[in-house]
């Protein structure tokens, strides 16, 4: 009977628990908490931290799942598949395990969505910064749901995304995952893309928990230099409001190791932090191989035994993508009581999702294998607002832009000029995989920036030159003819920045750290060159992480910065150079002025400032924080409170009035900031607290108001607990962090508070 109920989806969640959890063998228990990869690739396809040395001697799949398996790793992500084709190997893999194993237990698959769906085909949406860029987590949302209507559709279960990381060097790989360096921007992005997956059916995995951005020196995996209150007020926010406020149903650990405890053997982070603080009642599942580098890369095991019970016990419920360490989880046990424990903790968490999923209901089968369109008009349509709204307008000092029609001869210029490919982030599948399979391109229409400037100018002559490689040195003649071009030209628009790839074979994205924050290879002394030319530069940078331009602001008629804007990223920047679409993107990170200056982020303390001849190194941005122009003007003409003290508990409402003060309609991003004079540990000069989208008619202007919770200025105190202190704070409003017109003070009044069960957000009305 016990094995019947079980399938019985009219009885309770409890009860189908405690009916399957008694049927399992103890090798079946473990089975649940693993996954299988059916990857059969060479050693030059390598997309994840040491693939070809994990994935050598992987046994077959009817040997590896004869106990069931919890997980199915990535079968549309490995290779070109069809949505066809790959739902035809998930309807395969699932039958066997319903038929051949003994229980008959369906696995959940996922697959990566950093950038959309990666898989053949599948509409690539702009990176994770240019989602911060957008300030928009409506949009955000709505395209999450998209990406998750998707996944469902082909039969995934599981989404390994959003990435919750806080940018605090931008020469780490992949700030282009990324939200940003404010992590209340990436708190409420990342929440509103959960939303929009799980809206979907499929579950979100948090990513990397926790401080996978803040690795020394930038460089990917290397340990953290942080202390608790900084990864508390820093780097945990995100994912504690996608956990508390968005319900996000998955976590996935980080690679790095922080104090010298790596964190998928960190108890205090994985269990106390995330279950026992936040609530949290989903699964945690490893970064890939994550626990196999407990012994091999961190040193806290000496057998992969020890490395699976290292992780099981700090509270990681899924081994992924394959099972190795939990295979072992017996083996020379010293306490396989609490070993049991455990095993049984972890089970109970990954069999109630599957339970949730409906796989485990009398009856389920997968979807029949069919044809299904991954590039709909509407996800296009998606993507191409997400690109415009992207799109940063750093500087226009002259009346180049936007592009006349009338425009006789435009020269295009740069390595990433006339290559689609560079529009796209390192997890995108063109990228990601397609790099590897040139004889199928793209896999989907996408233009150039070059072809997108050809229809965009339609009566122009668009002389395209490549000047230089994106890395290496730059050949002098390729210089010269750039050179030539710009000089015959009305107008130059020069297109520098990254070209994604993993583990050095790009620029930017996983594995490819940057060695400073100059521009790859020889890519400066090109717009050096043209410049030098006299003709007027649109300089273009086309980048997975903002680099030093500082030499280049006021010398260029304008600048304008795209964060990896995706598949139809070309057309938008096309029709903001052309004035079709008015530029609306704000920066979610900082653009250096110098790369020799240490990476520096707005949200640093007094004394991680620029200024008061401290150093003689500056490290003021060549643009703040926050920071988009438009084609219009915009101006906040007013900042009131509605009141002037408050309790440590209690809320107040701040109303910034913005003002188109141009000649044609456009957006902005209203900005609302925090500063906290004196207090027990040191603050940042300005915090974010607020932001809101608006969009305005010339002449118009409008009210936003933001609803404060006094918890919206707590911080982590000296005693290391989260408390709001009376005081002064000022608040101050603008369009940037660089340039807050409007300040006004609210006092707290009362005890110090401690927070127990935080207010995350702030309301705008």
């Amino acid at each position: 009977m016990a094995g019947e109920l079980w399938r019985d989806a009219a009885a309770g969640i409890e009860d189908r628990l405690n009916a399957l959890i008694s049927e399992l063998s103890p090798d079946e228990r473990i089975a649940q908490l693993g996954s299988y990869w059916a990857d059969q690739r060479g050693t030059d396809e390598i997309i994840a931290p040491m693939q070809d040395v994990f994935s050598e001697g992987r046994a077959s799949f009817e040997h590896a799942v004869r106990h069931g398996i919890g997980q199915l790793t990535r079968v549309f992500g490995t290779s070109p598949v069809t949505a066809r084709e790959g739902m035809s190997r998930i309807s395969a893999a699932q039958s066997h395990l319903q038929s051949r194993t003994r229980l008959g237990i369906p696995a959940v698959v996922h697959e990566e969505c950093l950038t959309g769906f990666t898989t053949l085909g599948a509409t690539v949406y702009p990176t994770a910064l240019a989602w911060g860029a957008t300030f928009d987590p409506r949009l955000v949302e709505e395209m999450g749901r998209a990406i998750g209507r998707d996944l469902a559709a082909v039969g995934v279960h599981q989404a390994l995304a959003p990435v919750l990381d806080v940018v605090t060097d931008y020469r780490w790989g992949r700030v282009e995952e990324t939200m940003g360096e404010d992590p209340y921007v990436v708190a409420t992005l990342a929440s509103a893309y959960v939303e929009g997956l799980q809206d979907a059916g499929v579950i979100a995995t948090l990513k990397h928990f926790a401080g996978h951005a803040t690795s020394r020196g930038g460089r990917n995996h290397a340990p953290v230099s942080m202390g608790e209150r900084e990864l508390r007020d820093l780097v945990l926010p995100p994912f504690e409001m996608a956990v508390r406020d968005a319900r996000a149903r998955s976590v996935m650990n980080s690679y790095t190791e922080t104090d010298r405890v790596p964190a998928a053997a960190d108890r205090w982070l994985l269990t106390d932090v995330l279950r026992g603080e936040w609530g949290f009642r989903g699964t945690v599942v490893s970064d890939y191989w994550a626990v196999a580098f407990l012994k091999s890369k961190h040193g806290v095991a000496g057998t992969m035994a020890d490395a699976g019970r290292l992780a099981l016990r700090a509270g990681l419920d899924v081994e992924l993508p394959d099972t190795s360490a939990f295979l072992e989880l017996h083996a020379d046990d010293p306490d396989p009581e609490r070993t049991a424990v455990d095993i049984d903790l972890a089970l109970r968490r990954v069999l109630r999702q599957k339970l949730e999923l409906g796989l485990l209901d009398e009856g389920w089968t997968p979807g029949a294998p069919a044809d299904y369109e991954l590039d709909s008009a509407g996800n296009r349509d998606i993507a191409r607002r997400m690109a415009e709204e992207s799109v940063i307008l750093l500087e226009n000092a002259g009346s180049v832009l936007p592009l006349s029609p009338e425009t006789s001869r435009v020269a295009v210029i740069g390595p990433c000029a006339d290559d689609a490919s560079a529009l796209m982030g390192a997890y995108s599948f063109p990228v990601h995989v397609l790099s590897r399979h040139p004889q199928l391109g793209l896999g989907l229409d996408a233009a150039s920036l070059a072809d997108a400037l050809r229809a965009a100018l339609p009566a122009s002559d668009v002389v395209v030159e490549r000047g230089c490689p994106l890395q290496g040195a730059a050949d002098d003649e390729d210089i010269a003819r750039a050179v030539t071009a710009a000089a015959a030209a009305e107008v130059a628009v020069v297109i520098v920045g990254d070209h994604a790839g993993m583990f050095g074979k790009g620029t930017s994205g996983e594995g490819s750290d940057a060695p400073s924050l100059e521009l790859p290879g020889e890519q400066a002394r090109l717009v050096d060159a043209v410049l030098d030319a006299g003709t007027p530069v649109v300089l273009v940078v086309l980048s997975g992480r903002p680099y030093a331009i500082g030499r280049f602001t006021g010398r260029a008629s304008a600048i304008v910065q795209a964060f990896m804007p995706g598949v139809e990223g070309a057309g938008a920047i096309a029709r903001i150079l052309n004035g079709e679409v008015n530029p609306s993107g704000h920066l979610p990170v900082q653009v250096p002025f110098s790369a020799a200056a240490l990476p520096h982020t707005y949200l640093a303390p007094p004394l991680g400032q620029d200024g008061d001849r401290i150093s003689n190194l500056s490290i003021a941005p060549a643009f703040p924080f926050g920071h988009g122009l438009s084609y219009t003007t915009f101006e906040v003409v007013g900042l009131a409170l509605d009141r002037h003290d408050i309790a440590t508990d209690g809320t107040v409402t701040a109303s910034v009035t913005v003002a188109n003060t141009g000649d044609r309609a456009g957006q902005t991003v209203a900005q609302l900031y925090a500063a906290d004079p004196v207090a027990q540990v040191t603050r940042p000069v300005q915090q974010l607290v607020g932001y809101s989208r608006v969009s305005l008619e010339p002449g118009e202007c409008t009210t936003v108001s933001f609803v404060l919770h006094a918890d919206r200025f707590s911080f982590t105190g000296i005693a290391r607990r989260r408390i709001v202190e009376p005081g002064e704070i000022i608040l101050s409003a603008g369009l940037t962090v660089g340039d807050l017109v409007k300040a006004e003070t609210v006092v707290l009044t009362g005890p110090v508070r401690e927070v127990v069960d935080p207010v995350l957000r702030t309301f705008v009305l």
